[in-house]
């Protein structure tokens, strides 16, 4: 049943994108039967369409300023606010694979063989039979 309401948006979507060609063809032909009817309507259509590429030009530019303040910006951010706290970053984890190192070398590895000689130990006192069994 899941599979219905999958075909019936599908259906849908098929039927707006069918709708919109339709209602495109129908514009590009109203435009053309105006272009050809006589000049003077046609040079009016034309100095309209004219000032509208010129208004979307300039919607486009300042479009295309906004985009550039928004990327010297970013930038901006990435160069004095982000590029810091990774260095910081960096330094605090080499300080810690230090510390961890210094740890490792100078404490565990110690008690690693502390409790190795202690376990051969005890082996060998059970083994001589110096430690006394529990019942």
């Amino acid at each position: 049943m899941e599979t219905k309401p999958a075909n019936q948006s599908d259906r849908k979507t098929v039927l707006l994108i069918a709708l919109g060609v339709v209602v495109l063809l129908a514009i590009i032909g109203l435009v053309v039967y105006a272009l050809l009817q006589d000049a003077a309507t046609t040079a009016k259509i034309r100095d309209i369409f004219i000032i509208f590429l010129a208004l979307e030009s300039l919607l486009i530019g300042a479009a295309l300023v906004v985009l550039i303040v928004q990327l010297a910006s970013l930038i901006n951010l990435v160069q004095n606010e982000l590029r810091p706290i990774i260095d910081s970053t960096n330094e605090t984890v080499n300080t810690l694979r230090g510390t961890t190192r210094f740890l490792s070398d100078n404490l565990v590895e110690p008690v690693i063989k502390l409790n190795a000689y202690l376990a051969g130990l005890q082996q060998m006192t059970n083994l001589f039979g110096l430690k006394k069994k529990k019942k």
